[in-house]
């Protein structure tokens, strides 16, 4: 083979393998069960067929605070399509906080704990609150959000996860 067509070779090779490395990965939801504020345990696949919002959140949070109405109103305005959203309350948050928080500001959707860390530590760990996960309702993560969302962005990415769930 000539130099000059080895050097392509080489070239289409590298370009070839580079490519399927930046080709994204499909990123599935974790298998995780968390416990809601009522004690029920509840399987993250048991949501699926659902489009999820996994948020997690503090009650010292102030960015949490602020966006609070803005996930409850898109909560309100696309659960009866089949969107849902799970807030889990960061381990260092004391039950009774979080109780008397989600009580205090009437939030409609599920609230879990995370006592232990292990629901954080099965997203790849939350470093900052919020931190959000969109799912798919096949369970492949969607989107990743950390620190404050762009609730027009994140509307628009749910209007389309779950028309692409209605068309299949």
């Amino acid at each position: 083979m000539s130099r000059p067509r080895m050097a392509l070779v080489v070239l289409l090779t590298g370009m070839l393998a580079a490519g399927l490395l930046l080709v994204p990965r499909q990123q599935y939801a974790p298998d995780i069960t968390f416990t809601t504020l009522a004690g029920k345990p509840v399987a993250l696949r048991d949501l699926g067929g659902k489009v999820v919002l996994v948020n997690f959140w503090a009650t010292t949070c102030a960015v949490c605070a602020q966006e609070l109405p803005d996930l409850v109103a898109t909560y309100r305005t696309y659960a009866p399509r089949g969107f849902e959203v799970v807030a889990i309350a960061m381990p260092y948050d004391r039950p009774d906080w979080v109780v008397g928080y989600v009580r205090q500001r009437q939030v409609p959707f599920t609230v879990a704990l995370d006592y232990d860390g292990t629901v954080s530590r099965a997203f790849g760990g939350i470093d900052a609150t919020p931190t959000a996960f969109l799912v798919d309702k096949r369970g492949t993560i969607v989107r990743r959000t950390v620190g404050a969302a762009d609730f027009g962005q994140l509307r628009e990415d749910i209007r389309r996860e779950l028309d692409r769930a209605v068309k299949g």
